[in-house]
């Protein structure tokens, strides 16, 4: 039986721009917001969304990713019929296996799609932080009588030469794109996240796979040739949170958003729209009798005797007596030493930050930065880390970095 929409993940980011964060991961598999991985919103999108049947395409540091997914069960998507399916490219008797852009690592799982004939495809991004229905971005795709839509943000428009822009009509319909533009025509940023009419999206991957000259990339090639064709395209205004969360300042001001769901427009406390995750699987937290914490999120298996304020402490994460921790992200496993200071900053999984030491430290006359200590590093007794620092190998006791 078919399905009326298949989602489509591209989850193979390298995330390079997360540099210390991203060696050993995928950009996706990435810890966010306490409990999740990012990858959690775009699956938690699909099922709030009725879409059942998604894949997954992965490609750098994939096995995080794999093993985190396991069989959907986490999402309800452990289904006989479609569920969610890691999809790593694969090496075919022709010779290609390494996906080469965007469009050709849809392409490489045509027979995938094909299994479910569906009518529609949504091609989603991993990378993004973002709360979306995709059902009413199917009726407006259905509305229009589209046969490629995209979702497309609002964004200042001085800042809008940073995105690829869509300039559309009255009618939302696409007349021209724009891939970052010094004269940027129009304000409307692509989000990444588009719907085909299958036929439509197959006869136009096919066409680019056969073009030695193409880059087998969606923004680059097959938008550019869609629109050659005059085809029926139209750009869904979207108004909810999205967040492209590719640098360290923008993971790190994401994170200090979900202490704020009031004013940021993100709420992970929303019954009606759940942000399913794999459990950490530990108990609950503790917090010491002479502990002081405001305004931060705790999650499960911490253990605080120290101070805490406007941070999240991802689950099994151990803040000891006098130290203190602000202003920061800190994800799971790491341990915070006594009087240890620790601000301003994202601390990846299982460091150990040692006593006395400081994180996001500021000379005198700097703009503050975010500062960012790789997974599973030891920074030293004493030791002093910049606030526009990247470490990734240890740091010993009483050594500084700038």
């Amino acid at each position: 039986m078919g399905k009326e929409i298949v989602a489509m993940l591209l989850a193979g980011g390298q995330g390079s721009r997360l540099y210390a964060l991203t060696q050993k991961l995928a950009k996706p598999a990435v810890p966010f917001g306490g409990k999740y991985r990012i990858i959690d919103f775009p699956i938690s999108n699909c099922v709030n969304s009725g879409i059942d049947t998604v894949g997954v395409l992965t490609q750098y540091q994939p096995f995080v990713l794999n093993e985190y997914i396991g069989n959907g069960q986490s999402w309800d998507l452990d289904r006989l019929n479609g569920g969610i399916h890691v999809l790593p490219p694969y090496q075919r008797a022709s010779g290609s296996d390494w996906y080469k852009g965007t469009a050709n690592a849809i392409y490489q799982n045509i027979p995938f799609i094909e299994r479910y004939d569906p009518e529609y495809v949504i091609i989603l991004s991993g990378d993004q932080i973002c709360k979306q229905d995709y059902s009413d971005f199917l009726r407006f795709h259905k509305e229009k009588n589209a046969e490629f839509s995209v979702a497309v943000m609002e964004v200042p428009w001085e800042e809008a030469s940073r995105f690829g822009l869509m300039v559309a009509d009255e009618d939302d319909r696409i007349t021209e794109f724009q891939e970052k533009p010094k004269e940027p025509k129009s304000n409307l940023a692509s989000m990444g996240i588009y719907i085909f009419n299958w036929d439509v999206l197959r006869e136009y991957l096919e066409e680019d796979e056969a073009d030695p000259e193409s880059e087998n990339d969606f923004g680059n090639n097959i938008i550019p040739n869609l629109l050659k064709d005059e085809r029926r395209m139209y750009a869904y205004r979207f108004s909810g949170y999205w967040k492209d969360v590719g640098t360290i300042s923008s993971l790190w001001e994401a994170n200090m958003e979900v202490l704020d769901p009031e004013h940021s427009g993100i709420n992970l406390f929303d019954d009606n729209w759940k942000i399913y995750s794999r459990n950490a699987g530990m108990t609950g937290h503790k917090i010491g009798a002479n502990a002081k914490i405001e305004n931060s999120m705790i999650t499960d298996g911490c253990r605080v005797e120290g101070e805490v304020s406007h941070s999240i402490l991802y689950s099994g994460v151990k803040v000891a007596e006098g130290a203190v921790v602000r202003d920061a992200v800190v994800m799971g496993g790491s341990v915070i030493k006594a009087g240890a200071v620790v601000e301003h900053c994202i601390i990846a999984e299982n460091v150990v930050i040692g006593e006395n030491a400081v994180i996001g430290a500021v000379k005198e006359n700097e703009a503050q930065g975010v500062a960012a200590i790789g997974p599973g590093v030891y920074i030293g007794s004493g030791a002093t880390i910049g606030s526009h620092a990247m470490v990734n190998e240890i740091v010993k006791d009483g050594e500084e970095q700038w």
